[in-house]
């Protein structure tokens, strides 16, 4: 049985039809983020701004149309590595207090206007330090960015709520100083911890010190693999360093047998990471440019979600996916029908899986998440009767 057509029942499974949500109803439906990259959600305009005023030399294009259309082809590439090296015009621009704390409110102001309740968002101080910065300073920009943006989005009739997660890169020796340095403002904005960039080479267990440091404190962390690595990236970042989600985790898929009369066979590592609800941070287009996947239709989320592992939809990089949440939802439901049942599954898989406190957690659920879902179902029902009733009237 192929992969297009076990996504083909998933869809059939979810009920598509005249219950398709509407791209306004996707923008506005509340959606949760986990896995979202603050040096790759910049504007384009933002970007040629802060290379003017901080003295940038590098961009390869001055004009933001211009300069958003060539990160998109620049990552378009199918490469991991060849997508990681956009990042370098990014970074280059965020290496003052000022340019942090704009590129973190616009963040918050952005998501929030893309209907995002809840994002956790990542970045690594490490790389933030060219211009005489220290760690705590950009922290601290960053947090105050993220607050900055959370107060306007609020003035815009938006709310949502900002954690940021700290990554240390993976080909560095620097990620107990940052695990230590996401510990110190845990309860000051920074909800966890994470570590990033290539895998082949650099398998998470080079930084087994700070996992074990995380966990001695109690606290939360998640780990970048089997992205563009397989298997054993996955189970290394559980088994040896106990991670406690996933970043990306697509190529679980290749633990999973799909036979010709449709019936499916998990391996031992898949089985444990559906048993023990293992949150995935998927990242569709994302993973269509880096080749993890070939199309929407056959990426792996399809048959995740019927397999019912604890699947989250993800942006990974704004700018070079040329993305948001409403935009990653239209693709899901283009793709496979999904309905706004189908989207609140995802959206409470993610604030279930968010590291905040679980009283937090549930309030968002049952306060936010669920509420505007019900509304939205509750203006389709609406719409329909209207339609119906306006049918009616013509037949007769």
């Amino acid at each position: 049985m192929t992969s297009q057509s076990t996504e083909k029942s998933a869809a059939a499974h979810t009920g598509a039809g005249p219950r398709t949500p509407s791209p306004d109803h996707i923008r506005r439906a509340p959606k949760v983020l986990l896995h979202d990259h603050l040096d790759g959600g910049l504007r384009p305009g933002t970007v040629v701004e802060l290379a003017r005023e901080t003295g940038y030399p590098g961009l390869p294009e001055t004009d933001p149309d211009l300069l958003g259309a060539w990160f998109r082809q620049a990552a378009d590439s199918g490469s991991l590595e060849r997508y990681l090296e956009t990042f370098s015009h990014t970074v280059g621009v965020m290496q003052t207090r000022d340019a942090l704390v704009r590129v973190a409110a616009e963040c918050a102001e952005d998501l929030a206007e893309d209907g995002v309740v809840y994002a956790e968002v990542r970045y690594a101080p490490e790389q933030h330090l060219e211009k005489g910065l220290t760690l705590e300073e950009v922290v601290e920009a960053v947090n105050e960015g993220f607050r900055e943006g959370e107060r306007r989005a609020r003035d815009n009739g938006h709310r949502i709520r900002v954690g940021a997660l700290l990554t240390a890169m993976r080909h560095a020796a620097r990620s107990l100083e940052i695990a230590e340095l996401a510990n110190r403002y845990r309860d000051l904005g920074v909800v966890g911890f994470d570590i990033a960039g290539a895998e082949a080479g650099y398998p998470p267990t080079r930084h087994l010190d700070a996992f074990e440091y995380l966990k001695r404190e109690n606290n939360h962390f998640t780990i970048h693999a089997g992205e563009a690595f397989g298997l054993p990236s996955i189970w290394q970042a559980l088994q040896w360093c106990g991670a406690d989600r996933l970043g990306h985790g697509v190529r679980i898929i290749d633990d999973i047998q799909v036979h010709e009369d449709g019936s499916v066979k998990l391996g031992r590592l898949a089985s444990y990471v559906r048993d023990k609800r293992i949150p995935l941070e998927l990242c569709p287009s994302s993973n269509l440019q880096t080749g993890a996947a070939d199309s929407y239709a056959a990426h792996p989320i399809g048959l995740l979600r019927r397999l019912h592992f604890r699947v989250t939809v993800n942006t990974d990089n704004r700018l070079m996916s040329h993305t948001g949440m409403s935009r990653e939802f239209e693709h899901l439901v283009e793709a496979f029908g999904y309905t706004l049942d189908d989207m609140q599954w995802f959206s409470v898989n993610a604030m279930k899986s968010a590291f905040i406190p679980f009283d937090e957690r549930l309030a968002m659920i049952n306060d936010v998440i669920k509420p505007g879902y019900a509304e939205l179902k509750s203006e389709w029902l609406f719409q329909q009767t209207a339609s119906t009733s306006g049918s009616s009237q013509s037949d007769g």
